[in-house]
């Protein structure tokens, strides 16, 4: 998986997207909305959740040369992952 290549999350209820939220800034990246932008130390993300739908879809844009997309990638998964089994 690349940079830009979107990764979709089903079954995302609200209050797990709250959870999401919050673990993100946790890690010091800020999350507002439903939708949006936010970077931090060179890693910029994209994410769209549909509340409706309960589909929550990240993208990552960008990254520093010393990580690559597939790590950001591996652990958005993982982090999406553990909050749905929470």
């Amino acid at each position: 998986m690349t940079a830009d290549t979107p990764q979709v999350f089903t079954g995302i209820t609200q209050a797990q997207y709250a959870k999401l939220i919050e673990k993100a800034r946790a890690a010091g990246m800020v999350i507002n909305g439903n939708n949006g932008r936010a970077s931090r130390m060179g890693v910029e993300l994209e994410w769209n959740y549909c509340e409706e739908k309960q589909e929550l879809v990240l993208t990552c844009l960008k990254t520093p040369f010393f990580v690559s997309a597939q790590d950001v990638n591996a652990k958005l998964h993982a982090l999406v992952n553990e909050t749905l089994r929470a």
